[in-house]
């Protein structure tokens, strides 16, 4: 077998029982193999394609040893490398009853005896209290996946439960999560530890013929670390999970007799751990595509198999002879995990809040390192305070001036001068772009959702018309077939009075069985000519109520178009706000004839107003700039009496036809 990723490590831990296989299971713990043997069959003959040895290559054999011996060699690595910043998984597979929730968990009623869990809890909280450079905080969630259904063991359960959406599972930039899954801050050790022997109270466990305490479910117990620096200048911080997988084991139906609701869980059991191992095979073989999705526990673990994550997996099996096939089952489950590539990295994220405070504090060192400068240069003082409105005039007064030819250069002051000088140029250089090019942008974008239902009703409108015109089509023919059926049916009456009448009893007239079938075939024509001819003529209505409003939706498009048109490009903005403030209607709707010569002329008078300012005291500014707001008002008062006004609201549009289609209405 070929040799693994670093960060993918795989251990055999054996089962101690008095029946172990020493004939057939050989372990090699110094070269880290597991061989295994069968006797040769000899009733097969000598040609014999069958079998009968395999080898294992693994990264540790766990075979006698005791629970903190495992612990040293699968976990206290992941765990020391879990508070630097590296995702870490700690995953125990096998049969049922090979001794998985004893090593993940162990004994809670014995201290020498706890699993894996309890003892990375102790040593979490205990390297977190030797960090003096680094606070970390402890977060604990406990999954448990039972019948391809997701369960939270931390969540008391109360009865009668109440109904509330169902825990999913969905991927995140940040990586794969459980929606509705709680997370509970442990202060401690043994506020952890109560967490963990509260979620175990909560599992699913059944009596098996392996285990009589057999876990019928998959749970996943995580640690969630965040550490930050204690230097506050330091804005970085790392995020990591410790995951503890217990999967339920394996087991052959077969061979364990199971029925009822023990038969139902292992057809889940199996079903799920097929799924992964199928993903195990993908990602060993790094296949381009790796079905996480199949399963809600492949799904849960996908950013936890290889990747950036340091994966460990313990295969536990038991060594008797009669369970040689699961052995075997586990053992090539094992190699393959050991392929897979992974390179664990650093989780890495920064605090918002701490990298603000840095950069203003960075800011406040270059503003000071600059007023040093500006003194030994014998500059005037920058400013970093926004530009009032007598600061914006002045540069737009000298913008226009220099394009006007009556100023030769604009003195350059600072970069924000610069910056408000080129917003200047753009502002008056600004020329709206042609109506066509403009018209596709609006569709795209500002009047997406309108064209959206323009095109949906000309597409009704179309469908409608093809209907139509199939049944004038079916009606013609109708007819056409109607006027020879009179026709022949007059003929046949001229014969049969040519050759003379026979008389029944009763006085009826007798005619023969094509003249008969004539008449029942016009009747038939009749009768589908008036249901057509009704369906005809409510297709018709269709066809002007749709027309009606795909002129509507055209109409509104345009109007629509005209006014972001105006807005975005035409009417200044100066102009727009002066509008808006004392009006309840939009600029667009008044001409934009009227606008531009408002505009022009307060633009004039506020330049103007703005110039002789410079010249007088700053206390003046008040009452100069309520004078302009006071004039302003003046002058959209009478240009609004000019208008008519209107009460139609804009953009509504109604119809008293019941019943059609979502598409067919109109945005309001």
């Amino acid at each position: 077998m070929s040799g693994g990723s670093s960060d993918v490590r795989v251990f055999v831990r054996v089962r101690p029982t008095p029946l172990f296989a020493q004939d057939i299971v050989g372990l090699d713990e110094d070269s880290k193999t597991i061989d295994i043997h069968l006797p040769r069959d000899e009733k097969l003959g000598v040609v014999n394609n069958k079998t009968y040895d395999w080898s294992f290559k693994v990264d540790g054999i766990l075979h006698n040893v005791s629970q903190a011996a495992v612990y040293d060699a699968v976990a206290k690595t992941v765990v020391t490398r879990g508070l630097q910043g590296y995702n870490g998984t700690i995953m125990c597979y096998g049969q049922t009853g090979a001794g998985k929730t004893h090593t993940i968990t162990g004994a809670t009623e014995n201290y020498k005896n706890r699993g894996v869990i309890p003892r990375a809890l102790q040593q979490v909280f205990k390297e977190m209290g030797e960090q003096s450079d680094r606070a970390v905080t402890a977060r604990i969630s406990y999954l448990e996946i039972y019948n391809e259904a997701l369960f939270d063991l931390l969540t008391p359960l109360p009865d009668p439960l109440p109904p509330g959406p169902p825990m999913t599972i969905v991927d995140e930039p940040q990586g794969v999560s459980v929606r509705g899954l709680s997370l509970h801050h442990a202060a401690d050790e043994e506020h952890a530890l109560n967490l963990l022997f509260e979620g175990e109270t909560n599992r699913i466990i059944g009596s098996h013929t392996l285990n009589k305490s057999s876990s019928r479910s998959h749970c996943i117990f995580t640690i969630h670390l965040e550490s930050h620096s204690r230097t506050l200048s330091n804005a970085k911080y790392t995020v990591s999970k410790i995951n503890l997988v217990d999967l339920a084991g394996s087991e052959r139906l077969g061979k364990t007799g199971s029925e009822g609701q023990v038969l139902k869980e292992a057809t889940y059991i199996n079903k799920s751990l097929s799924f992964l191992e199928q993903t195990i095979i993908a990602l060993a073989d790094r296949r381009d595509h790796v079905p996480f999705r199949q399963s809600k526990l492949t799904h849960a673990l996908k950013d936890s198999i290889g990747g950036s994550c340091i994966t460990v997996l313990v295969a536990n099996i038991y060594g008797e002879a009669a369970q040689l096939d699961e052995t075997l089952s586990t053992l090539r489950f094992a190699t393959r995990m050991r392929r897979i590539p992974a390179a664990s990295v650093v989780v890495e994220r920064y605090d918002p809040v701490r990298m603000c405070k840095n950069l203003q504090r960075e800011i406040e060192h270059l503003r000071q390192e600059l007023a040093v400068h500006d003194t030994l240069s014998r500059r005037p003082p920058s400013s970093y305070e926004p530009f009032t409105d007598v600061q914006m005039a002045e540069i737009r007064a000298q913008v226009g001036r220099y394009l006007d030819g009556t100023l030769d250069e604009i003195d350059i002051v600072n970069l924000r001068q610069i910056q408000e000088v080129f917003s200047q140029f753009r502002t008056i250089l600004q020329t709206p772009p042609p109506k066509d090019s403009a018209f596709e942008d609006f569709k795209a974008e500002r009047g997406g959702e309108l064209n959206r239902i323009f095109k949906e009703n000309k597409s009704t409108l179309a469908e409608q018309r093809r209907k139509l015109k199939e049944v004038t089509q079916r009606i013609n023919l109708i007819k056409k077939e109607m006027d020879t059926t009179t026709q022949n049916l007059h003929l046949a009456k001229l014969e049969r009075e040519k050759q003379g009448e026979y008389i029944s009893e009763e006085g009826q007239v007798i005619i023969d069985e094509q003249e008969f079938g004539l008449i029942c075939r016009l009747k038939d024509l009749k009768k589908q000519y008036r249901a057509d001819y009704d369906q005809l003529q409510d297709l018709k209505a269709e066809v002007q109520y749709c027309q009606k409003l795909v002129d509507q939706c055209r109409r509104r498009l345009l109007t629509e178009f005209e006014v972001w048109y105006n807005e975005s490009f035409v009417i200044p903005e100066d102009v727009q706000n002066s509008v808006k403030v004392s009006s309840p209607l939009r600029p667009s709707m008044i001409p934009v004839h009227k606008l531009l010569s408002l505009g022009e002329d307060d633009q004039e008078r506020c330049e103007k107003l703005q110039q002789e300012l410079l010249m007088q005291p700053p206390g003046s500014l008040p009452f100069n700039n309520a004078r302009i707001k006071t004039d302003r008002k003046h002058n959209y008062t009478r240009a609004q009496a000019q208008l008519t006004p209107t009460k139609k609201r804009a953009g509504a549009i109604t119809s008293s036809v019941k019943n059609k289609p979502p598409s067919m209405l109109m945005a309001g």
